[in-house]
């Protein structure tokens, strides 16, 4: 059954065709039927038959004649827009250079991770400078001089794995590099998003700017031109076991490179990958000998993730010291344990962070806590452990953080095929930079570190909602009974909390052998990054929480006041989410 991909009004919808006899002019009144059906209002219109519109192709932007049949008009899965006639339609219906856009140049030594972040947003395009096409070039003169010479060459001019023995003809070596993508995609679960995909294909196209992996400048060009048109293949998050390298979710990034499988971009929504790229005037990518093999190796999935995940705890654990500094104030603690002499006395770097942020939140020349002198001279001498302690518990988590963000920054500037190229040598050489125990390993203990957050954190609900511990009302609501207040929302964050301890065991301890024993120790360094993701996220929830409770709980203090950069906390949580007294 033909189907068409058809814009209307800035969206997308696929509109299938029963019968080919069927008009243009059907087809248009089909696609603004089910825009009109999308929208509260019928997107301001009565009917369809009112709607006056005429029909052009995406590509060419060719108008189309409404009574020409689509079987004569159109290919299966044409991508067409419908414009309506006073609408205000911008002549360029998918540019290939908007205005304004912003460059991060790639040279494979300088990527940070908070740069592959913002690629992945979409905030960024990618050119390669000068030096890198250069590095590419010396490393694609290696290859070609292997395969006009029939140098048996692993991957090269032979098969892969267990078949590295298998020499291939020449004739045969670029039908080699298909067969090994399309072999290779086999991964299964739920794609990545676009965001994660737009990550790994700009971290592969990082690595292979370093020259070391003999694909061409030309093949290199191409998918930068897909990476900068979002064009962002089908890639399932299952099936990589971290050696060689993520060889499954490569392979389907490289799948839709070459108008295979599936491919997404915000133009097109999911479509077959070949018009995808037809749309946005770009070509599949034809493979040269060891091109196959050059998009596919290396541990991108893990560290692509594994950025995600640096980047997001670093940001939650900055956000656990200030709830933990609200809760403190809503239960009246004391900031004794934040004195300089404490912590200098015992000097990690985390600790004494965490601690300089406390001091920084609760003493406030501009406007002392108000709270905090309202129980000055009371006789409580030291805080529960999930107060006293938060720079020893958060300062851990803190060089724990700093301590991968530093293998991540070491990782995704690093070649990781195999065979390297060495153009300086004039030489292909194996190794084992594609296994992903580093990132792997660096993963599990960000997990098992991160978690400590929404532990503790999960213990100062409690402290919030026990009224025997707070001397605040039970769940911290006035009519208890006939409102549960925060009853249930502690039970989430304790379940929350539990399945984090499952998910902080270590997947690197395991490996399976594969490949007929010839990748016999693998890292499991993909499932290290999506639980890494996922307890990261669970953290994220169960301080959501925590500062739902201590805003609520500051309701019961009032009118007394806490300090200005607590106040403005309180002010940024009230303009989202109201008092719940």
């Amino acid at each position: 059954m033909p189907r068409y991909t058809v814009h209307v009004r800035g969206e997308w919808l696929a509109v299938p065709c029963l019968n080919g006899a069927n008009t243009v002019g059907w087809l248009g009144r089909e696609a603004v039927r089910r825009y009109m059906k999308n929208k509260p209002d019928n997107g301001g219109f009565t009917s369809v038959e009112e709607v006056k519109f005429y029909v052009r192709r995406c590509k060419g932007l060719g108008l189309l004649d409404l009574d020409d049949t689509v079987e004569d008009a159109l290919e299966d899965n044409e991508f067409v827009e419908v414009v309506i006639e006073g609408d205000i339609m911008s002549p360029d219906f998918i540019p290939s250079q908007p205005e304004g856009v912003h460059y991060i140049s790639l040279d494979g030594n300088s990527l940070t991770t908070e740069d592959l972040v913002s690629l992945g947003k979409g905030l960024y395009k990618i050119k390669l400078t000068p030096e890198a096409e250069a590095k590419v070039k010396r490393s694609r003169e290696v290859i070609e001089r292997i395969v006009k010479e029939q140098t048996v060459v692993y991957g090269i001019t032979t098969g892969f794995g267990k078949f590295a023995r298998t020499v291939i003809p020449n004739s045969k070596l670029m039908e080699l590099q298909v067969n090994l993508v399309r072999s290779h995609s086999a991964g299964v679960g739920k794609p990545l998003t676009p965001e994660r995909s737009r990550m790994l294909l700009a971290l592969r196209i990082n690595v292979l700017a370093k020259g070391y992996s003999g694909i061409s400048l030309e093949t290199l060009q191409q998918v930068i031109e897909a990476f900068n048109a979002s064009c962002l293949p089908y890639i399932p998050e299952k099936g990589t076991v971290g050696a060689s390298g993520d060889l499954a979710p490569l392979s389907h990034l490289a799948l839709g490179l070459i108008g295979e499988g599936k491919m997404w971009s915000p133009k097109s929504g999911w479509a077959d990958a070949k018009y995808v790229l037809e749309a946005h005037g770009l070509r599949p990518i034809t493979l040269k000998p060891k091109e196959g093999l050059a998009l596919i190796n290396g541990t991108q999935m893990i560290t692509s993730l594994g950025c995600e995940a640096v980047e997001r705890a670093s940001a939650i654990a900055r956000q656990a010291d200030i709830v933990a500094a609200l809760t403190l104030e809503v239960l009246k603690g004391t900031t004794k344990a934040f004195d300089t002499d404490i912590h200098a006395v015992r000097p990690h770097k985390g600790q004494a962070e965490v601690a300089f942020r406390f001091r920084s939140l609760l003493d406030s020349d501009h406007h002392p806590s108000e709270i905090a002198e309202s129980h000055r001279f009371c006789d409580r001498v030291q805080d529960a452990y999930t107060m006293r302690c938060c720079p020893q518990v958060h300062g851990v988590v803190n060089d724990t953080i700093a301590f991968v963000k530093d293998i991540m920054m070491t990782e995704i500037n690093s070649a990781t095929d195999n065979p390297m190229v060495f153009a300086e040598r004039a030489e292909t050489i194996s190794g084992g930079n594609f296994h992903g125990e580093y990132p792997a390993k660096a993963l599990d203990y960000l997990a098992i570190g991160v978690h400590e957050l929404a532990a503790i954190s999960e213990r100062r609900i409690e402290r919030l909602c026990n009224p025997s511990l707070s001397e605040l009302p039970a769940f911290l609501v006035t009519e208890g009974g006939l409102n549960s207040g925060f009853m249930i929302a502690h039970c989430t964050a304790a379940a929350l909390v539990s399945e984090n301890k499952a998910l902080c065991h270590p997947s690197s301890v395991d490996s399976l052998s594969t490949s007929a024993a010839t990748e016999d120790h693998v890292s499991m360094g993909g499932w290290s990054a999506r639980k890494a993701l996922r307890v990261i996220e669970h953290v994220e929830q169960v301080l959501a929480i925590e500062l739902l409770a201590a805003c609520q709980g500051i309701e019961f203090l009032r009118p007394l006041r806490t300090t200005t950069p607590l106040e403005k906390v309180y002010d940024l949580v009230r303009s989202v989410v109201r008092c719940g007294k």
